[in-house]
């Protein structure tokens, strides 16, 4: 049993699996394990670093791969889509922000558009703008969100997408979250947990060691880390991190932290250097309770598709045949 859609139609490829461009963590060796495991491999352009996407699209190598933004940072250094452009990526997905500006500039240079959504307002925006495929992304998922639950989203945006292949987003790490997926009329899944602590991920080895750690119980939303470090993220989006001393700290007192931002950016930089997960962020979502060992991006791919064949096939077995009289 193959498991065939319309977005593996619209990207040509074998499964209906997008690697999440978690910022600095989807590097192009994820990226490139994940396509050519037969998906699609996201590489993470971040809050815009030149001189690192110009390195990680020359790790992925000859992979066909594709690249995502965070849209209102790349909307102050815009250049950097011109940079990616010119790598002429399989795909290239724009999240968090107006993507309206940049539409043409894409459409220019034939590369196919994803933007992610967490609202059906924003969808409804991204079918009217004729987009290539969206992203519904639930609360669920690790990172920056929005408030709506995965379950009932996706289909809401299927509902309004006009054809357009919806992929779902939050909480999905297995094939169980694909299978359930694909009954929500989803053309495919997009999954960041799934593949952060892989062997090709960029996380540090205590970041991987604390998300198999952990749960989706462990995990929160606020913007103690956005504060942190200095990024000015709209109000609409937080971020899901697993909980530490540094959020049990600061997540119910946002203006102490603020009132002593100076003393706490400069603790919060010396430890990411030293990798002290009781105080950086490891920006994992609710699936962290899926995932629990190491393993090669591929591995995880192919198992997941294995898992979601066999749910499809279960499910089925539990409808009776229709019988003629």
């Amino acid at each position: 049993m193959a498991i065939r859609t319309s977005l593996c139609d619209l990207f040509d490829i074998e499964h209906p699996v997008l690697s999440a461009p978690m910022a600095g963590v989807s590097g192009g060796a994820l990226a490139a394990a994940v396509s050519k495991a037969g998906g699609l491999g996201l590489v993470g352009g971040g809050y815009g670093d030149a001189d690192w996407l110009k390195r990680e699209f020359d790790a992925a190598g000859d992979a066909r791969i594709g690249v995502g933004f965070i849209t209102w940072s790349l909307a102050r250094q815009p250049q950097l889509l011109d940079l990616a452009l010119a790598r002429n990526p399989a795909a290239l997905m724009l999240s968090f922000g107006d993507f309206k500006p940049f539409l043409h500039h894409i459409r220019d240079a034939q590369i196919k558009l994803i933007v992610q959504v967490q609202t059906l307002e924003q969808a409804r925006e991204a079918v009217d703008a004729g987009v290539d495929a969206i992203v519904a992304q639930g609360t669920e998922a690790g990172g920056h969100g929005g408030t709506r639950a995965t379950l009932p989203l996706i289909p809401a945006v299927v509902d309004i997408a006009q054809g357009i292949p919806v992929i779902a987003a939050g909480g999905i790490a297995d094939g169980r979250g694909l299978a359930a997926a694909l009954a929500l009329d989803a053309s495919g899944v997009l999954c960041g947990t799934a593949f952060f602590a892989s062997d090709e991920s960029l996380a540090s080895s205590n970041a991987k060691q604390a998300a198999l750690r952990g749960s989706g119980d462990d995990t929160e939303r606020s913007s103690v880390f956005d504060i942190a470090r200095g990024l000015d993220w709209p109000s609409d989006w937080n971020l899901r991190t697993m909980r530490n001393a540094f959020t049990q700290q600061w997540s119910a007192g946002i203006d102490g932290l603020t009132q002593n931002i100076a003393a706490e950016k400069e603790r919060f930089e010396a430890s990411r250097t030293a990798d002290d997960t009781d105080v950086t962020a490891v920006i994992v979502g609710e699936a962290a309770d899926l995932i629990r060992f190491r393993e090669p991006a591929p591995a995880t791919l192919h198992r997941m598709i294995s898992q979601a064949e066999h749910r499809l096939r279960r499910v089925n077995q539990l409808v009776d045949p229709i019988t003629k009289d």
